[in-house]
Parts: structure tokens; sequence; C-alpha cells
């Protein structure tokens, strides 16, 4: 196995995987106006990307620029000889990593036996984790999870059950999966967390919450992490990894080309079809991103709402410019 993550220059910054949220268009954004150590794609259903129906949509989940690299595909899934399977579609996809996902909280995942669910199955995991290292010849093997299920005193026994298997690297979310983001974030477990990585020989990386680089590197140093995943706390500003935060203008700027970007790739088009077959997205996708983008001053909340009601990257594009000539006029 190639364990790129060994090579990484410490503390290394990742942008964490987050559904409907780290597609191409997003990390793009980052490429070029600051670019992760690593990026990780949106999560993929192993079942899904092992069925006749369900790969072809789902690959347009796994696309990527070379510009990416190095760039991890990460998925969930329960069952072990489909993560062996996946694993080599993933090498074969040219990626530099898979990351298991066993720390997602959402209902429907944990009702399939994934995500969160296999925080109380530590065996099962470890299977996984080994399947699909087998699966990946040469390509890295990691995991995200969390503290725990429902206690953080499952801690040191879940993720001693993980590290047995030796990922490539483990990331930990610093809550437990009932806390879901609802609590703050456990930042005085990590140095507990980096213990036992280093007890085993295996990176670790710490996650949640981390509202600047700044932050995220003065934690990896206090708790002697190897790596600090981020993730909301990069949402609206993707000079977040070049440690500045933007101006109104530049990310009122760069959400218009964020969006023209999103349209190009994911609507109805020569490139949709050249790319994903088809197989689109809802431009409500963006809400998010403009809640995130167009916040924290006087008049955003009046200007968000506008962009709320925009149907086309064009609209957006005349909405944003509409706005930054009237501030312009405000100021001669």
């Amino acid at each position: 196995m190639t364990n790129f993550w060994q090579k990484l220059k410490r503390p290394f910054m990742m942008l964490a995987p987050m559904y409907d949220v780290t597609d191409e268009a997003f990390r793009q954004m980052f490429v070029k106006y600051g670019k992760p150590d690593v990026f990780f794609t949106e999560f993929v259903s192993v079942d899904g990307l092992l069925s006749d129906a369900g790969r072809p949509k789902l690959l347009r989940e796994l696309y990527f620029n070379k510009n990416e690299h190095p760039i991890v595909a990460q998925v969930f899934g329960s069952d072990p000889a489909k993560f062996r399977e996946v694993a080599k579609l993933i090498a074969e996809l040219g990626f530099d990593g898979l990351d298991i996902n066993m720390g997602c909280p959402d209902k429907a995942v944990i009702k399939q036996g994934a995500g969160s669910a296999l925080i109380r199955k530590p065996e099962l995991a470890k299977k996984i984790i080994l399947a699909a290292k087998e699966g990946a010849g040469r390509m890295s093997v990691s995991v995200k999870t969390r503290i725990g299920y429902s206690k953080i005193e499952e801690m040191e026994t879940w993720l001693t059950a993980i590290l047995e298997a030796e990922p490539a690297m483990l990331t930990v979310h610093l809550r437990t999966m009932k806390e879901m983001s609802k609590v703050p974030t456990h930042w005085e477990l990590a140095e507990k967390v980096a213990e036992l990585g280093k007890k085993f020989g295996v990176p670790v990386a710490g996650n949640g919450d981390v509202k600047s680089l700044t932050e995220a590197r003065e934690k990896a140093a206090k708790y002697n992490l190897d790596g600090v995943m981020i993730g909301r706390g990069a949402f609206g500003n993707p000079a977040f990894f070049a440690g500045r935060e933007m101006s109104r203008e530049e990310k009122l700027l760069a959400l218009v080309e964020h969006t023209n970007l999103f349209e190009q790739l994911y609507r109805p088009g020569k490139m949709n079809d050249k790319l994903f077959a088809g197989h689109t997205k809802n431009f409500a996708v963006l809400k998010k991103h403009f809640k995130a983008y167009v916040a924290g001053w006087s008049g955003a909340t009046a200007l968000r709402a506008k962009l709320m009601e925009a149907e086309t990257a064009g609209e957006v594009d005349r909405i944003i410019n509409q706005y930054l000539a009237g501030k312009e006029e405000k100021r001669s």
C-alpha cells in the first residue's frame, strides 16, 4: 500500500467530506483561492456504487480534476465484501485514498447499519477496514468516525478496535453520535486520541467546530495531532486554507463564480451531458452556500432573501452585480 498520508507535512489540513456540499464546484473554488492539503468527496453509498441502477448517477459524485490531488473518496456501507469490491473501483478511478465513513449520525444511514451504527459493532468495523484494504491494492484506506455512539466513555475501546485494523489515517469528530452537533466539541479528548494513534503508528486528525486556519494549527500543536479536518468553518470562504478571510466583495464575486461553475457542471447542458450523462442536481443545492457567502453585515439578510429566489446562475450574477453597483454608488 502506498500511504500518501505519511508523506504529508505536519500538521496536514483537510477539507471535510460533506453531503451535498463537497462537490466538484465547491472543491474547485478552494483549488483557486486556498487549497487544503487533502480533498475529500462527499460520501457515496457502497451499495449504490455496486448496483447497475445507482452507479451511473453516483459516479457523478466521484468526478474530480488532476489539480485536486491528493483526493480521497469517502464511502459508507456495512458489508465487508462490498467494500472490497468498491475499493477496487475507487482505485481504478485514480483516487489517492478511500475513506470509510463510520461516524455519520443520519438516521437513514444508521438504519442501513452504516455510519455511526458501526460504533456498536467494532468487530464488523474491523472486517470492513481489512476488506477495503484488500481491495484497495496500493491505495490508502482511512476512517472517519466519532468518539462514541451515546457515551464519551466508549471512546478508547472503539478507537482501539479501529486502530487494530491499521487504517492509513484516522479522523475523529470529537462528539458522540447522540450529541450530533448540539454540544461543544470535546477537544479536551484530542490528546488521548493522538496518544492512541501513536501507540498503533496511525496518523490521527481531529475534527469539529474549527473556525480558522490559525485555530486548526494551534489545536494540532496543543494536542499533538497529525492533522485537522475542517468542514463548516470553511463555508463561504474559499480562501480559508490560505489563512485569510475574504472581503465582502471578494465573497460575493466568488459566489457568482461558484454558482456559474455549479450550473455548468450540474444543470442540464453540454458539459453535464458529457461528464454525467444527464444526471443533474437541483439548483436549490446552492442555497446553503448563499447563506454562507452572504452573512455578517448590514444588508446581508435582504440580499440573501433575493438570492434565495434565484433559479439560474444568470439571476445570481445580476443580483450580485446590482448590489455591488449600488454599494459603489453610495461610496461616491
